[in-house]
């Protein structure tokens, strides 16, 4: 078997192993958060960084062109120089949590994504959102790390090949996308 046929099997393997009631809540939590015109505030770091700022544009703009009312959806790595602001002037694990004291208000969703689970400035901004009263879910990897703990409520790719685990946020990531579309399409 080639290197590529290895990855793709793997691929495939690990979202067999997907708990499709797990993307189900997902979907159940956005979908709650749109009719209630709270906000969704996801975060990442460097591949799961992409991520969170990809599915953005898929949540703030095509539900509202689908539906007409909008999903207030942010990404908190997407403001540069902010982010450079909070590192330099505190600490790269601060980055976020300030945000998330900003913006962040009971019943808004706070979606935390880590390959490894253990990114402390996730970890630091799921605890904040806790404490405000904020619905969190994560995405993990490898045994979930602490984030695992700390979300409410978190799907783990049980991989250790940090691509595969990426790969599989995002696939997950526009299944629910892809139901909440056709839920709020016949709101």
């Amino acid at each position: 078997m080639s290197i590529i046929s290895d990855y793709l099997a793997g691929v495939q393997r690990l979202i067999a192993q997907v708990s499709e009631e797990r993307i189900e809540r997902l979907a159940d939590r956005l979908e709650e958060t749109w009719r209630e015109g709270r906000r969704v505030l996801l975060m990442g770091n460097g591949g799961s960084s992409a991520t969170a700022s990809h599915i953005v544009n898929d949540l703030q703009k095509c539900i509202y062109l689908d539906s007409g009312k909008p999903l207030r959806a942010l990404c908190l790595s997407d403001n540069t120089p902010l982010v450079l602001a909070w590192g330099n002037d505190t600490e790269f694990a601060n980055i976020f949590e300030p945000q998330i004291e900003c913006w962040a208000e009971p019943g808004d969703l706070v979606i935390g994504i880590s390959g490894s689970g253990n990114s402390p400035n996730v970890l630091r901004a799921i605890e904040a959102a806790n404490r405000r009263g904020a619905r969190t879910f994560g995405l993990a990897g490898f045994q979930g790390g602490r984030l695992a703990q700390t979300a409410q409520e978190c799907i783990v790719i049980e991989s250790d090949s940090m691509q595969q685990i990426e790969d599989l946020h995002m696939i997950l990531l526009h299944a629910v996308f892809v139901t909440l579309r056709e839920r709020t399409k016949r709101a």
